[in-house]
């Protein structure tokens, strides 16, 4: 515990990983917590075709396995394992992970968001098969295909029109006959030829085959009553979950969780960095998780060599 490291990156991902590589090539000699399930929501996507430098598209696991690669070359120390917690209230601040407690001039949070998934029976298997939470990602997979979107904010009517664009059908399914949607975007879904809206229905249960998703039991939540519909591409776009819970409050965020930027990628707490979707609840894709931990790495390049 006596060595005091100039920065402690948590968690992986886009974010975490540029970041490490920006910040081992400053010979900052960083150390990330890269988490038991390393590399973020980019691992459960089966192809990204919309990453610069990538012209025949690449796999999620692909792309996080040579960031990583990458940043390891230049001197970033990765160890898979989960921060249980952090003291900010004193420097050098305390990073605690697995009963070992670390000690940090600087810390850069890069624990992204998780999706908040249906896990209705036959998911698990599904996902990255046919059932996402991103359409920006996979939709171009599904084209003259009839897909499905779950849910009734603006994120599920954005991503509804958005699947017109490929798919021949789109259904948006919402358990309400109530959108919390802005009444623009509801109505650009409503009005497209190619949506088909269905409310006060829920997924009971997923269908699949060898190939992958065929469908799903849908149910009314009022009666209990089933129809089967089928499809083979599902977004579940019923929000995202900032991983937040190990800074126990220390850091400011705002009413859903997502850290806050104070000055550049600075949190409410001096010394402490924050990049990618745990901050990010507008773009959340790979190539701006990326920009975003290279900017956190140069903060903390700077914000080192201000404290001397």
């Amino acid at each position: 515990m006596s060595k005091v490291h100039n920065v402690i990156i948590i968690g992986s991902g886009p974010a975490g990983y540029t970041a490490g590589l920006y910040a081992a090539r400053a010979m900052l000699e960083p150390l990330m917590f890269a988490g038991y399930m390393s590399g973020g929501q980019l691992m459960l996507t089966s192809d990204v075709e919309n990453f610069p430098g990538y012209p025949k598209g690449i796999g999620g696991p692909e792309m996080m396995i040579e960031l990583r690669e990458q940043a390891e070359r230049f001197g970033l120390e990765v160890r898979d394992q989960n921060v249980e917690s952090v003291d900010l209230s004193e420097q050098p601040y305390k990073v605690v992970v697995e009963g070992e407690t670390f000690l940090t001039q600087a810390i850069i949070v890069s624990t992204g968001a998780e999706s908040i998934w249906l896990n209705a029976p036959g998911e698990e298997a599904q996902k990255g098969r046919g059932i996402s939470t991103c359409a920006t990602c996979d939709g171009a997979f599904f084209k003259n295909e009839e897909v499905m979107v779950i849910g009734g904010g603006d994120s599920a009517c954005e991503e509804a029109t958005f699947l017109t664009r490929f798919a021949s059908k789109v259904t948006l399914v919402h358990r309400r006959d109530t959108f919390r949607a802005s009444t623009i975007m509801y109505e650009r879904a409503l009005k497209h030829e190619k949506i088909e809206i269905k409310t006060f229905r829920q997924v009971k249960e997923w269908l699949s085959d060898e190939k992958g998703l065929t469908g799903a039991v849908l149910e009314d939540p009022r009666d209990g009553t089933t129809e089967n519909i089928n499809v083979t591409g599902a977004f579940i776009a019923i929000g995202h979950k900032p991983i937040t819970g190990f800074l126990e409050g220390q850091v400011e965020v705002d009413e859903e969780g997502y850290i806050l930027h104070k000055r550049h990628t600075m949190t409410s707490v001096e010394g402490v960095f924050a990049a990618g979707d745990v901050v990010d609840t507008r773009y959340k894709q790979a190539i701006t998780a990326a920009g975003m931990g290279c900017q956190a790495a140069m903060d903390v390049e700077k914000w080192l060599e201000d404290q001397h």
